[in-house]
């Protein structure tokens, strides 16, 4: 089963998926510089979007972002709420990435 990384899902900014263990694999370093705050939030909302991932970007490869911009091009496709957490996903991939713990 795919795993995220810190840049997938805004990480979902962080992402993995919570049924996927936690689901956040990065490098160590990485891991360091993301607050825990950061990490709950990212577990929360790939909770929230994991059957919607599942349903329709299983095949992308998670990594640079594509799992969010997956998810962004099928909006008019995602579960309410998964749909109200993207502007958040979104911040907490621009907060990862501003970090340094994501590709910009």
């Amino acid at each position: 089963m795919p795993r995220f990384s810190v840049s997938s899902i805004p990480a979902l900014a962080l992402a993995g998926l919570a049924s996927v263990s936690a689901a956040l694999p990065v490098a160590s370093s990485a891991q360091a510089q993301v607050s825990p705050q950061l990490r709950g939030e990212a577990i929360a909302l790939m909770q929230v979007c994991r059957g919607d991932y599942d349903r329709l970007c299983a095949g992308v490869q998670p990594g640079g972002g594509r799992v969010l911009a997956c998810l962004q091009n099928h909006a008019n496709q995602l579960s309410a709420a998964c749909g109200q957490a993207m502007p958040r996903a979104q911040s907490l991939r621009d907060s990862a990435a501003a970090a340094g713990v994501a590709p910009k």
